[in-house]
């Protein structure tokens, strides 16, 4: 049977044997793995020396455009993963939960990083700070990706999302990464890292794979590395715990286990459309993946006199969950991922029903269909009672697998005590029409959840479900949840970089953010909308006027737009305003006379203004006032696959007394170069 093959350091690395990997269905070797052999210290170097340098040459934008093209050549592979993933025990649907699910993840990134962070190699993170009187001296936070390695430990539930939701914001951030999976379903993943490899799409040293065991690759990380664990509670504390980690301050991020729950509104009675939605989607987060899910609802609280009818309703449609080889027609659930994790949920439900009783399910037997249930890994869905939810065991121990216990409630404030019980979780729901009941539970639960559902019947025909990742969406929780964010957008790709306070002068800070800065040097000439992006430069300004507001304007203006405001029309009622004292021109009036002064009217490469952006009006522009604009350009933004590129201007409208009246940010489409 063939080993596993790592990649390391730009070669493939082949051990000479390793560890049986076994068909979670039937039984059957799929392949060996073993990590023995590799140099870690030098896979590491290799990412920091050739990956880390690569990645850094390339744009946000750049990179995020890659992330397009890696994702559009993995979906024409999905049939063949989709295959090897039946092998670890999931359905089709399991499958493309994790496939599709990973693969929609580099979309997601893709979309996110050129539409959210600039077409440049560092970030310019938040306002400038002034930082003395004059404006001499000023502040401004950057964010620059760091020099190290990011590793990736991950969990055997999902071999294909669990390591593309860590590479994806990695890699728009500009660090490369290292994949470590777990070994019962690596040949899924070592097949993912082929496909990217073998594609020659990325540069290399953009990802590696170590197929078998960590060994001894926590001794080499430095504080320019980064450490993300998926999995157990009991290894994210002992990893986050290890020496060097501790040393160097390494970024450390978990997501561990959760005893998620979801919450039955007391409004939710049988026959509404809430109560069938909660035992669906409780029923359907227990058997997806065989319940192998880190989000999965391991407790389900319901009002007391509920009990029965939940208990009855879930059973019923347990009933119809088909369990057998995922590859036949009609089977709804398949194996675990191996024998150990079967066993590993039979321990675990032995302390459950030690608190409660099993109402559907015997996790001794089970009949399967087109398989052998005793070579395959497979286990009945089982709900468990837990008539007294102050017992501990529900709200510690968790079964990783098709398995939740029903547990009652009588208030909403002790409901909101039993979800904090668990001690910190990734996701939880609330399954309830009642808004008022839906504002106090999330509330008082969301210190303990990362991220919580509200479930009703509006939103349900679109909504994701309750344990359904987003990658716009923080992954993560505190607690025994780890503690960490693996997602959550851009503060996912922020995670990978460091946040630097520059403070100079504003020359200083246009050269190192190249955003030019209120106070830095401009440049006069030729009027910058007559330049393509090619010939446009930072601090390229144009100052025009003066022009004077006189009582006419803004009595055609007040006419003409209907915007008859009594500080614009009304001299009595204006002159007792405090902050007017008389009739003051309209803010829009000023930005539009400051349009008609700035503006270059012939065709040329400027080809369509696209809006304002942090417009103030500071000063009142009263008649007899003459108005002076300032236009510079602030930040040149090139499109990647586009003939323009974005430029936003800074725009500082004063008076005939040099105070600022408006200042804006004019966003305008330049073409990049001249026809």
């Amino acid at each position: 049977m063939a080993v596993l093959r790592s990649y390391v350091s730009g070669a493939w690395h082949t051990p000479d044997d390793g560890a049986p990997l076994l068909d979670a269905v039937t039984g059957e070797e799929v392949a060996r793995i073993s990590s023995a052999g590799i140099d870690m210290a030098a896979a590491l170097d290799y990412g920091r020396r050739t990956g880390g340098p690569a990645l850094r040459e390339l744009t946000f934008h750049q990179r995020a455009a890659l992330l397009k093209v890696l994702a559009s050549h993995l979906r024409e592979h999905r049939d063949e993963l989709y295959a090897l993933s039946a092998r670890t025990g999931a359905t089709l649907g399991d499958s493309k939960f994790d496939v599709d699910g990973g693969i929609g993840v580099l979309f997601a990134y893709s979309s996110k990083g050129r539409r959210e962070l600039p077409n440049a190699k560092i970030l310019v993170d938040g306002d400038v700070e002034p930082l003395s009187r004059e404006g001499t001296f000023l502040g401004q936070h950057i964010a620059t990706p760091l020099r190290g390695v990011a590793v990736q430990i991950n969990a055997f539930n999902f071999p294909v999302w669990g390591p593309l939701e860590k590479f994806a914001p990695a890699f728009v951030a500009g660090v490369p990464s290292l994949v470590k999976p777990a070994s019962q379903t690596a040949y899924l993943t070592a097949r993912l890292v082929e496909l990217i490899v073998e594609s020659g799409i990325l540069p290399e040293g953009s990802i590696q794979l170590v197929a078998g065991s960590a060994g001894d690759l926590l001794d080499h990380v430095t504080p320019q590395d980064l450490v993300s664990f998926t999995g157990s509670a009991s290894t994210a504390q002992h990893l986050r715990a290890h020496p060097v980690v501790v040393r160097n301050s390494v970024r450390f991020n978990a997501e561990a286990d959760s005893l998620n729950c979801s919450i039955l509104g007391p409004d939710a009675v049988p026959g509404t459309t809430e109560f069938d939605l909660f035992v669906k989607q409780l029923v359907t987060e227990m058997t997806v993946k065989a319940g192998q899910k880190c989000t999965a609802i391991r407790r389900a609280f319901v009002p007391a006199e509920r009990m029965d009818d939940v208990a009855e309703a879930v059973g019923a449609r347990l009933a119809k969950t088909t369990v057998g080889n995922p590859t036949s027609e009609g089977v709804r659930m398949g194996a675990l991922a191996s024998l150990e994790q079967r066993e590993e949920v039979r321990r675990s439900l032995k302390s459950l029903t030690a608190a409660g009783t099993i109402v559907f399910g015997d996790p001794e037997h089970v009949d399967v269909v087109d398989a052998d249930a005793e070579r395959g890994a497979f286990i009945s869905p089982v709900l468990v009672r837990a008539d007294d939810p102050d017992r501990a065991e529900p709200h510690e121990v968790e079964a990783f697998g098709p398995v939740s216990t029903l547990m009652p409630y009588t208030s909403t404030e002790q409901v909101i005590d039993l979800a904090a019980r668990g001690s910190g979780s990734l996701a939880g729901s609330v399954v309830s029409a009642d808004t008022e009941f839906v504002r106090e539970v999330v509330l008082g639960a969301a210190p303990w959840h990362g991220r919580l559902l509200v479930l009703d019947a509006d939103d349900a025909k679109e909504s994701t479900g309750h344990g359904s990742p987003m990658p716009a969406l923080v992954h993560g929780g505190p607690g025994r949840a780890g503690g960490g964010e693996e997602m959550g957008g851009i503060r996912g790709v922020l995670h990978h970089m460091q946040r630097t306070a520059v403070q100079g002068s504003p020359k200083t800070l246009t050269a190192v953010t190249g955003r030019w800065v209120s106070g830095a040097p401009r440049t006069e000439g030729e009027h910058p909308f007559r330049k393509s992006l090619a010939e446009l430069r930072i601090g390229d300004s144009v100052v025009a006027g003066p022009r004077t507001v006189t009582q006419e304007d803004v009595d055609h203006f007040a006419e003409f737009t209907g915007d008859t405001f009594y500080a614009h029309t009304d001299p009595e009622a204006a002159a007792a305003n405090q902050f007017f004292g008389g009739i003051v021109a309209h803010g829009y009036l000023v930005v539009s006379f400051a349009a008609g002064l700035f503006v270059s009217p012939e065709p040329g490469p400027v080809l369509a203004n696209y809006g304002l952006e942090n417009l103030r009006f500071l000063t009142p522009v009263k008649p007899g006032d003459s108005l002076t604009v300032s236009l510079t350009a602030k930040q040149i933004t090139p499109r990647e696959n586009a003939d323009y590129g974005e430029v936003r201007w800074d725009a500082d409208v004063t008076n005939g007394d040099g105070e600022s009246v408006a200042k804006y940010d004019v966003l305008t489409l330049v073409a990049k170069e001249k026809s």
